[in-house]
């Protein structure tokens, strides 16, 4: 990702906050807030937090209970913080402070594990990443595949050679999924109101959470017209609904939520993601969808006391989520990083700050939630098959690959498709291209919801088991030149059924619905 992007990072389409750095698909620097919509509470407290230009965004975590938090909490408060919420279940409390030395004080309490800032600029804060700009379709690219559509195949479909690569046409002959499985796209916010995801769309289960503190506000999950149109492409690839209109998602039988957690300037901040792991587990989500990075690092390290209480705290989200029943799936990212290697050369962090190059350890420095335990992480292929050019990769991290799109020089797609990219919805009504590994995410959410509804009453482990034995297995591509220049872009390292590459396989919508 790079600097100052977002993490939707994970798409290469856009240029937004930090979220994907390199992507290739096309995002927009764009994360709104609640607050900044006028009709938010949560935008109101953001507000207000801002009104102080030296207040900023602490997490503090303690032993999960609420007489701890109890005790803390006074101490917070005697310590210059005021409390935005506590999360009792997983001990995690959220704060707006302007003393500075706020964070060094609070960890010396009794009951506290951990604490830091959030972020580094003051509230509120900025921006989101991705790579490019989404490519929209045209009336008469519109027209045109519509010509070419088949009996049962949605208008747009013959351009989504993103199906067929996973099977998904030949399941949908199956079933669509089930109406009772709900996934959740965990992101910019999604534009509920467009003709492919109206259908499926599930309010009840969708909220702001962009301040740390739930905004159930209606409406307050969308997108402005000037934020990114990142989730609403990803929630369309998921479930976009089967309906003679747009595109067909992977699952279009599902219901989606959406929930939004970047800032307006397209930031992922941790109280945001936590708020969003804990409405999913308490609102019956089964699947989460996550393409993005938490800002404002790239990569969080366990040794430095603010970064480890960012993973201390997603952690226990993310957990608890997985606890609940809910699969979380996440992004690789869109560096060409190997994250099993020893030294990553991390030039973005802080993103919200003054960014410098560090040298860092993926083994002790985490991308967060991509590389936390429990997470599926997804990486990208592109129209042949292979490992798209950007995609992250690295053995013993790599779950699963699913396509992700890649420039149409590297990896053209068979007609009458004819973009490398990932077609899909965009907010107001449109449909356009896009590519990351923020487009992978959503298509192995789409399999991991086809096989909730083929399996009701699995738990989300059982899930995540069936997902990589129903992948298919995808050998290492070796030698790995994807420019044809000669020269080696990156070394796979691992089996045909395991590997750095494609990690157990490519996702598989087929079997997901047959075995």
């Amino acid at each position: 990702m790079t600097a100052p992007q977002s993490r939707h990072r994970r798409v290469l389409a856009l240029p937004l906050g930090m979220a994907m750095a390199t992507a290739l698909a096309f995002l927009p620097n764009i994360s709104a807030s609640a607050a900044e919509t006028g009709v938010s509470t949560a935008a109101a407290a953001s507000t207000a937090a801002a009104g102080d230009p030296a207040s900023l965004s602490y997490v503090v975590n303690v032993r999960p209970g609420h007489r701890t938090s109890e005790r803390v909490q006074k101490a917070i408060v005697q310590a210059g913080g005021s409390v935005v919420i506590a999360y009792d279940e997983i001990g995690v409390i959220v704060v707006h402070s302007s003393n500075p030395d706020f964070a060094v004080i609070i960890r010396k309490v009794p009951g506290v594990d951990s604490a830091g800032n959030t972020r580094n600029a003051p509230l509120p804060a900025q921006s989101t990443t991705d790579v490019g700009t989404p490519e929209v379709l045209s009336s008469e690219q519109v027209a045109a595949a519509d010509a070419r559509a088949t009996d049962g195949q949605d208008p747009l479909e013959p351009l989504q050679w993103d199906l067929p690569a996973i099977k998904a046409d030949k399941a949908h002959e199956k079933t669509l999924g089930s109406s009772k499985v709900t996934v959740a796209v965990i992101d910019t916010g999604v534009d509920d109101t467009h003709p492919d995801i109206a259908p499926n769309f599930s309010a009840a289960q969708s909220t702001n959470c962009v301040s740390g503190k739930p905004d159930t506000t209606y409406g307050a999950w969308r997108p402005t017209a000037a934020e990114s149109p990142h989730g609403t492409h990803v929630a369309g690839e998921i479930a976009g609904a089967k309906n003679g209109i747009g595109i067909t998602g992977v699952a279009p039988g599902v219901k989606v939520a959406g929930i939004k957690v970047a800032t307006t300037a397209g930031y992922f901040y941790t109280e945001a993601v936590v708020c969003g792991f804990v409405w999913a587990a308490e609102h019956h989500i089964d699947v989460t969808n996550n393409s993005y990075y938490t800002d404002p690092w790239y990569f969080n390290c366990t040794d430095d006391p603010n970064q480890k209480a960012l993973v201390d705290a997603i952690t226990r989200a993310s957990q608890f989520a997985e606890h609940k029943g809910t699969v979380n799936v996440a992004a690789a990212g869109n560096e060409s990083y190997d994250l099993a290697s020893h030294s990553i050369t991390d030039p973005v962090s802080p993103n919200d700050g003054t960014p410098v190059d560090r040298v860092i350890d993926p083994h002790n420095c985490f991308d967060i939630p991509t590389q936390l335990p429990g997470v599926v992480t997804v990486a990208a292929t592109g129209a042949k098959g292979l490992k798209s050019s950007f995609s992250n990769y690295g053995l013993g991290v790599i779950d699963i690959a699913a396509p992700g799109g890649d420039s149409t020089a590297y990896q053209a797609p068979e007609p009458p498709a004819t973009s490398g990219l990932i077609l899909g919805p965009l907010p107001g009504g449109k449909w356009g291209y896009m590519a990351g590994t923020s487009m992978a995410t959503p298509h192995v959410v789409g399999v991991a919801a086809l096989i909730k509804s083929t399996h009701p009453h699995a738990s989300a482990a059982l899930v995540k088991a069936l997902l990589y034995a129903e992948a298919t297995a995808t050998p290492c591509t070796d030698p790995y030149d994807i420019n044809g220049d000669g020269k080696v872009d990156a070394v796979c390292e691992g089996s045909r059924n395991h590997n750095g590459f494609y990690g157990w396989g490519t996702a598989d919508a087929l079997a997901a619905v047959t075995r």
